[in-house]
């Protein structure tokens, strides 16, 4: 890779390849009644030409995106070789127009036959996702950063203790395997990608959150934000520095997990979208109730997510501790309000600007999304892209906040 690629701030967008594309052999596939009718909710697959023409309009030199496994590997025994030049094709487009790919192995969605044989509880996952991890390093060629799971507390979380996520279950214990496995998988794909190019650079892109007591007087609610606040920010970021994962839930036995993982991280991706407020509410499931509130007086987002951006500052302080470089691989805002989507953006890169002054080492920020998509509890009213998408029609339109985003890109110079 050439010393240029190396040195420059990665401006960019993010998108995943199931929410733009869908896939008929993945698990969300029958999991969300739109999607049975909307398979490919924007027909991405067929119009990605088209799409990243927008990236080049917007001036942006990176681009996150994922690979579908279900796409590619459709049946257990069986590889789409077509599905792989797709996104070849993809990452040759990007290169030939000095954008750098940022590809996310894994983001939520599964093949159909894993979910159902092989879930990720069951240590079998192990090997079949590193096959196919095996797979993609070895036929992709020109990807240096590489993402090997996006968010996996939050498949954790809706996957194995709320049940909202594929596949479905509520049980603590099959989810403290199924994460033990996650990492696993990330240790042995870190190693695969290093064995194939020695220069990647491979983290995980981790969704943090700013967490807070509801009542900052009440010592069960500071408790809560205390105990969601290590193990939803910190407890990875502990195991990549001392190989020991540590899950502590609220009144339960701590309990250490040794994972190999250890100094396995180039880079760490943070996603950050809110803040988060902690109840003590003993009807709720382990007592614990969630809760935005508009604090800062920025309002809340359509999904009615908290606009925090003071706790960008304070999930790139917790980050910094792994002392590698960190890159913000998701930041949006679901609106319809184009200004409101322009006060987000510029709050945070403000706050991204502030940390970088005071010498916190981020290399890249990537706005979520570049188009409207399907958002995975929310379907298809959720607007975070800087590109609206009419759904019946499909026709893209860019929105002002497109615009006002390569302007920041413009004019802020963080290289």
């Amino acid at each position: 890779m050439n010393s240029e690629r190396n040195a420059k701030f990665l401006w960019g967008v993010a998108t995943s390849a199931f929410q733009l594309e869908g896939s008929p052999h993945a698990d969300w596939a029958s999991w969300d009644s739109i999607l049975s009718s909307k398979p490919d909710v924007t027909n991405h697959y067929s119009l990605y030409k088209e799409d990243l023409c927008l990236l080049k309009e917007l001036g942006v030199n990176a681009y996150r995106f994922s690979l579908e496994w279900s796409r590619i590997q459709p049946r257990e025994k069986a590889w789409d070789n077509n599905a792989v030049a797709h996104y070849q094709d993809v990452i040759n487009i990007l290169l030939e127009n000095n954008i750098e790919p940022m590809v996310t192995i894994h983001h939520f969605t599964h093949p159909l036959w894993f979910i159902k044989k092989y879930p990720w509880h069951k240590n079998e996952s192990v090997e079949k996702f590193l096959n196919f991890v095996e797979k993609i390093v070895s036929t992709i060629k020109g990807v240096k950063y590489w993402i090997t799971f996006n968010e996996p507390y939050v498949l954790l979380l809706g996957g194995y203790l709320e049940g909202c996520m594929p596949p479905g279950i509520k049980d603590m214990s099959l989810a403290i395997n199924a994460l033990k496995n996650i990492f696993i998988c990330h240790g042995g794909a870190y190693d695969i990608i290093h064995s194939k190019i020695p220069d990647a650079l491979v983290s995980v892109a981790h969704n943090m959150a700013a967490l807070a007591p509801w009542n900052r007087w009440n010592p069960l609610d500071k408790l809560l934000a205390k105990v969601a606040k290590y193990f939803y920010n910190h407890s990875l970021l502990d195991a990549f520095i001392t190989g020991t994962l540590k899950v502590k839930f609220p009144f339960k036995e701590e309990i250490d997990i040794a994972v190999p993982i250890k100094d396995k991280i180039d880079f760490f991706g943070v996603n950050y979208y809110t803040r988060i407020h902690m109840r003590f509410n003993p009807f709720k499931k382990m007592g614990i109730e969630l809760r935005h509130r508009d604090i800062d007086g920025y309002g809340l987002t359509d999904m009615g997510w908290e606009i925090h951006p003071h706790g960008l500052e304070k999930v790139l302080r917790y980050a910094s501790k792994l002392n590698v470089p960190l890159i913000i691989t998701e930041n949006g805002i679901a609106t319809h309000d184009d200004q409101k989507k322009i006060k987000f953006m510029k709050r945070h890169v403000d706050v991204l600007e502030k940390c970088i002054k005071e010498g916190i080492d981020v290399r890249g920020y990537f706005y979520w999304s570049l188009i409207d998509n399907y958002e995975w509890l929310q379907g298809l009213d959720a607007r975070f892209g800087l590109y609206k998408v009419d759904f019946d029609t499909l026709k893209r339109k860019p929105t002002n906040a497109a615009a006002y985003y390569s302007y920041l890109i413009k004019s802020r110079d963080f290289s």
